[in-house]
């Protein structure tokens, strides 16, 4: 995936963006779920998304990003949107804790992937820096799936958490 600079920024803020969409929406699940404690969490998480977006913003400075069309990034879903059908109303904190997790590995791995096969130096320190913000989201969910409750195996079997 070797990406020109502004390339790679445009997709970076996007994915910020549906980050943050996303921790909202989990925010708001938790809240309606009555999980002060993961609510409050997946709020913070918004408001780093939002904050690193505009971290790239201003990076950007007078860079003009691409203002690429839904077909146009290279993926078919960003990678910190996740599966739709694991995303429900029904989610307890632990498997929305373990959603989240999973957005944030997929975002690692993008970002991973684009350091590694990028022939533009700026994109390749960039895409690693991002790349270890992401692996500590990813770490501080694990440390958060660890301590939460974990709903029995039954939990799946429930007609209403299956397609």
């Amino acid at each position: 995936m070797s990406y020109t600079l502004p390339e790679f920024l445009a997709h970076a803020i996007a994915m910020e963006d549906e980050a943050a969409e996303r921790y909202l929406e989990l925010a708001d699940m938790m809240e309606a779920h009555r999980n002060d404690e993961v609510s409050a969490l997946f709020r913070d998480m918004h408001r780093f998304s939002l904050m690193h977006r505009d971290a790239i913003r201003a990076r950007v400075g007078s860079i003009e990003l691409p203002r690429l069309k839904s077909w146009e990034f290279r993926w078919r879903t960003p990678p910190e949107m996740g599966d739709e059908d694991a995303f429900d109303y029904m989610l307890d904190a632990y498997h929305a804790l373990g959603y989240a997790r999973d957005n944030e590995t997929r975002a690692l791995q993008y970002y991973r992937s684009v350091a590694e096969e990028s022939s533009d130096a700026d994109v390749k320190r960039l895409a690693g820096e991002f790349a270890t913000e992401e692996d500590e989201h990813v770490a501080a969910l694990e440390r958060w799936i660890e301590r939460i409750h974990r709903p029995s195996e039954t939990w799946a079997q429930d007609p209403a958490h299956r397609a």
